[in-house]
This record gives C-alpha cells, sequence and structure tokens, in this order.
C-alpha cells in the first residue's frame, strides 16, 4: 500500500474544481455552478504487511452564481427528492399522532 500515493489521489480529488464548476457564459450572463462535495479517506493493515486503503466523495449540487454585469445573484438548487422526502416524514408524522 502507498498511502503517499493514496493521499495524492485523496488531494486531487478534492480540490476547488469539486466544489465550483467551470464558468458557462451565454447572452452576456455567466453561471457558476456549485457543489457540496464530502470525502473520506481510510485504511489499515495487520503486522504481515497485508491491507488496503481507499476513499470516496459524494456530492450534490447546492446552486449557482448568476454574473450579469456588475450584478452577482446567488440561486440556490431545488432538490425535489429532499422536499418529497421531507413532506412524506411529515405527513407519516401527523398520521402516527391520530
Amino acid at each position: 500500500m502507498d498511502l503517499d500515493a493514496l493521499l495524492q489521489g485523496h488531494r486531487d480529488a478534492v480540490n476547488v474544481r469539486k466544489i465550483y464548476g467551470d464558468p458557462v457564459e451565454q447572452d452576456g450572463v455567466t453561471l457558476v455552478p456549485a457543489a457540496k462535495v464530502f470525502g473520506g479517506t481510510g485504511g489499515g493493515g495487520d503486522a504481515e504487511g497485508d491491507g488496503g486503503a481507499g476513499f470516496g466523495l459524494i456530492g450534490r449540487p447546492v446552486g449557482a452564481y448568476v454574473m450579469k454585469g456588475e450584478d452577482v445573484k446567488w440561486v440556490p438548487a431545488i432538490d425535489v427528492n429532499r422536499i418529497i422526502g421531507l413532506a412524506f416524514l411529515v405527513g407519516l408524522v401527523f398520521a402516527l399522532k391520530r
């Protein structure tokens, strides 16, 4: 197991390019997408030198910066699945209280 290579891979994977996407320009408007990124690294081994390691990332969009001229506006992403899940949970709580 090459721990330095693993950590370098993690550093390369978790960088600002994973959080802010490439700006997109059209008709005088620039859009910079943003995401929330979580990651973790772990590994282990035994006395015989056997072991392993790995890392993982997960991300979801959170919104975008919209720039037009001198105006900059944050536009949050709407996660429809999260809204539906929350509405279901609230409905379930009310149903169980009856």
